[in-house]
C-alpha cells in the first residue's frame, strides 16, 4: 500500500494535534473541546450537513460560506473557525469528523481520562451511571470518561468495557455460551 493512498488515522491524528496545540497555547482547551463536540453533534444529527462534507464536488468557496454560518450561529471561537476553514483549504474538511473525535480522545488522554463504553439492557437513570462511573473510577484509579448505550438486544444485564478489559454479564452473552457449548456436545 502507497503511502499517499487515503487520509490515514495518522493524517487525522496530526491535524488534531495540531488544533490540541493551538488550543492549549491560547487557553481555549476547553472552549475548543466543547466546540468540537457541537460540530460532531452536528454532523451526527443534520443529514444534509453531512452529505455536504462528504461531497468531493462541493465548492471549496460554498463549504467556507456554510461554515461560517455555523460559526456565527453557534459563537465559535475564532481559532476554531479559523481552524475548519484551513481543513477546507487544504482539501480536508471530507475528515472533519475523524479529525475532531481524534481531538477530543486527546484532550481525555491529557487529562488522564480512560474511555470506557456501558451498555445496559434497562434504560438507566443519571444517578444509575453516575454511580457505575465514580465504581469504574474507585476500581481502575483513574478518572472514567463513560459513554453510556441503552441496549434492548442484550435481554438483561450491562456490558461494560475499560480499555481492553471487557465485562459482559448480559444475558443475550450467557445464552450465547449455552448455545455453543450445546453445538459442541
Amino acid at each position: 500500500m502507497s503511502k499517499n493512498t487515503g487520509f490515514s488515522i495518522t493524517s487525522a491524528n496530526r491535524y488534531s494535534l495540531a488544533l490540541f496545540e493551538l488550543a492549549e497555547e491560547n487557553n481555549l482547551l476547553s472552549q475548543i473541546e466543547d466546540q468540537s463536540l457541537s460540530m460532531l453533534n452536528l454532523i451526527n444529527q443534520s443529514n444534509d450537513f453531512y452529505n455536504l462534507i462528504k461531497d468531493p464536488t462541493i465548492n471549496q468557496e460554498d463549504l467556507s460560506k456554510v461554515i461560517n454560518m455555523i460559526v456565527e450561529k453557534n459563537k465559535f471561537d475564532t481559532l476554531f473557525k479559523n481552524f475548519l476553514n484551513f481543513l477546507v483549504q487544504k482539501r480536508r474538511f471530507f475528515f472533519v469528523e475523524r479529525i475532531l473525535k481524534s481531538f477530543i480522545e486527546t484532550c481525555s488522554k491529557k487529562r488522564g481520562e480512560l474511555k470506557a463504553e456501558l451498555r445496559s439492557a434497562k434504560n438507566l437513570s443519571s444517578d444509575e451511571i453516575t454511580k457505575i462511573t465514580e465504581l469504574l473510577t474507585k476500581n481502575f484509579s483513574s478518572k472514567i470518561k463513560l459513554n453510556y448505550e441503552y441496549d434492548e438486544s442484550l435481554i438483561g444485564g450491562l456490558v461494560v468495557q475499560v480499555g481492553s478489559t471487557m465485562v459482559d454479564t448480559s444475558i443475550k452473552n450467557k445464552l450465547k455460551k449455552i448455545e455453543n457449548r450445546m453445538i459442541e456436545v
